[in-house]
């Protein structure tokens, strides 16, 4: 349909522009900034599908094309901006505080937001406005197949509010089980190694992913390994035998080390030669053990950071809905969604074919999670509150579920499409990617189960009544006047 191209052309010019900006500031892309692309696009994703959504609604009810697309962007505009608001909100208190992986993904979250309201919102509308005005043509927003696709769905979702809090107490007290009993698999950026920067002789090609794949069958884990500038060196830092403490550990490493290597250079490698920082041919040039700074660092800003950042969305949505229950569920919500995905790594570290090591590409996995699980609440809770003044007089329990239902099409369309982008890269991904996608499947999962079956369960239970949107601007201007 010709919505569909409009959004893939925003989509792009998103990209464009997210780039661009990144090149301007010299912002280097990094494994924590591809985490953050992939949430802006995400929800640019969200946003088009959002002011569809609310199109094709208009059309159902009989308006004309002009007036339905009118229409449909105005009443879309609340859900969009509270979704990338919060989510704005959260970015700026990340990157104020975060340092790592955490500064890196929250600056390149914050250029993409401000660069997808721009496509998402103003470049479609110009788009489509050209289209149907200026050029006089027809667009069409769904086909016969896809018209009135869960148009109709009525599903009795807090009726089953109970099975769903009985699902995540036990993924929780699994999850819990499994930190005390197995721990986890943590990289060296969180529990020390030893580094060395290892020269090949010229006329051995070799590149990174070759030399990591053979260390890791060598050291039983795969180690860190990166390109150094000078020609044909590579850093490699591994936690092997990082736990011994017995006075020839260095020795045993150095000799792991040095069977990798030469088994990559044709065994031609003597180890005495090897391990002289001043010899001819494939050699060490530096060694060092690594302390674990970095678990000290990220750990310490994570929870400042973390802190501030669920002290913001409480803040704003309590100030949006008028009534804190909501910012409640919605925080109880995060916290749910990232507790069970790093249960998840917990119980399954050494049961998956590829490394599920705690290390700063899951830091910004859960960050990722975070953002999305949030916007994907706010949502929902933006047509409870409009459903609230729309169907007055029903019950707290129809309004849940009457706004959940429909909602339900862009859930599966957002959720959907994210997904499958995340399977690509589970699939066809490096090594050093797999371990990512996995826990932004998890997350992004129970991020779309968890606005249902948590978020708005606890919401249903703990209020009396939803005020809608025309209850709080009658409440704020009433304290408004009599303040004057």
């Amino acid at each position: 349909a010709g919505g569909g191209v409009v959004s893939v052309i925003a989509l792009f010019a998103n990209l464009f522009f997210i780039f661009g900006a990144m090149a301007s500031q010299g912002t280097v892309l990094t494994l924590p900034g591809i985490a953050g692309i992939v949430l802006t696009l995400g929800m640019a994703v969200d946003a088009n599908v959002i002011i569809y959504e609310r199109i094709r609604e208009e059309l159902r009810a009989g308006k004309t094309t002009l007036t339905a697309i009118t229409d449909g962007f105005k009443n879309s505009y609340s859900a969009i901006i509270d979704g990338n608001v919060t989510t704005i909100l959260t970015a700026l208190v990340l990157a104020y505080f975060g340092l790592g992986p955490i500064k890196g993904f929250a600056v390149v979250l914050i250029i993409g937001i401000l660069c997808s309201l721009f496509s998402a919102v103003l470049l479609t509308r110009l788009m489509i406005d050209w289209w149907t005005t200026t050029r006089g043509k027809t667009i069409r927003f769904s086909n016969k197949f896809s018209e009135n696709v869960l148009a109709n769905v009525n599903i009795n979702w807090m009726g089953m509010r109970r099975y769903g809090y009985m699902i995540s107490g036990a993924l929780i007290l699994l999850s819990a089980a499994s930190f005390f009993l197995r721990g986890f698999d943590l990289s060296v950026d969180f529990k020390g190694g030893y580094s060395y920067n290892v020269q090949f002789e010229r006329g051995v090609s070799v590149d990174a992913q070759q030399l990591r794949d053979e260390l890791a069958t060598v050291f039983g884990s795969s180690p860190v390994v990166k390109a150094v500038d000078t020609e044909n060196t590579f850093n490699i830092t591994t936690d092997y035998l990082i736990e011994d403490t017995d006075d020839k550990v260095q020795d045993r490493v150095i000799a792991k080390l040095h069977e990798g290597v030469n088994n990559i250079a044709g065994g031609t490698v003597p180890l005495e030669t090897f391990k002289q920082t001043d010899a001819a041919g494939t050699h060490i040039t530096s060694s060092n053990r690594v302390g674990a700074t970095v678990a000290d660092d990220i750990r310490d800003s994570s929870f400042y950071a973390g802190t501030f950042a669920l002290l913001v969305i409480f803040l704003y949505l309590a100030i949006r809905f008028s009534q804190w229950k909501f910012s409640l569920g919605a925080v109880v919500a995060l916290l749910h969604d990232a507790f069970i995905t790093v249960g998840m790594f917990s119980l399954l570290y050494g049961l998956m074919p590829f490394s599920m090591e705690i290390d700063q590409a899951f830091v910004a996995a859960i960050l990722t999670v975070i953002g999305y699980s949030v916007n994907d609440t706010v949502i929902v809770f933006d047509r409870i509150r409009e459903f609230s003044s729309t169907y007055a007089g029903r019950t707290k329990e129809e309004i849940f579920n009457l706004a959940i239902n429909s909602t339900l099409s862009r859930t599966i369309i957002t959720s959907g499409t994210t997904l499958i982008v995340v399977l690509v890269l589970l699939v066809f991904g490096g090594a050093t990617l797999k371990g990512f996608a996995f826990a932004l499947m998890v997350g992004i999962f129970f991020g779309t189960y968890s606005s249902v079956f948590v978020a708005s369960a606890l919401v249903v239970d703990l209020i009396k009544e939803v005020k809608g949107k025309a209850e709080v601007k009658k409440k704020t201007f009433s304290k408004a006047a009599s303040k004057a």
